[in-house]
């Protein structure tokens, strides 16, 4: 795990497949690298919506598209890239100190977020200026 630059990578769920369909587990410490505190979902989000527009100090984030797709912008401060997201097995692992904008959400696309912390406010940093602060710190 890096120092202060912030680390994103794909994380792929096991698979359960049998006649009756398919079954994806979730097990923190094991297929997410910290153990779950907090989940929550979006849904029901305008196509022309975006969320986002944040990075944390501390916490850690697991992202999936349960339904439909949407687009991850990620910034670590150095580096910016992109992800769609749209299988339910797939998912998005930041670190601390990643900003990420969410948008492009598709006609009932449900984002399930898996969080290491409960939620803080001052654990956000909002204002993309003094996020980038952080990181050169």
């Amino acid at each position: 795990m890096p120092g202060t630059k912030g680390f994103v990578r794909e994380i792929t769920l096991p698979q359960v497949h049998d006649a009756r369909g398919d079954l994806t587990f979730i097990e923190g410490g094991t297929h997410v690298p910290f153990t779950i505190q907090r989940v929550y979902y979006l849904y029901n989000v305008p196509v022309d919506s975006e969320r986002g527009g944040h990075a944390h100090r501390e916490l850690e984030q697991v992202i999936f598209a349960l339904s439909g797709s949407f687009r991850v912008k990620i910034d670590d401060g150095y580096d910016t890239s992109e992800y769609w997201l749209r299988d339910p097995r797939r998912g998005l692992y930041m670190s601390r100190l990643v900003w990420r904008e969410i948008d492009s959400f598709s006609q009932g696309a449900v984002c399930m977020v898996l969080a290491s912390h409960h939620y803080d406010e001052t654990d956000y940093f909002r204002d993309y200026s003094e996020f980038r602060a952080a990181v050169a710190q």
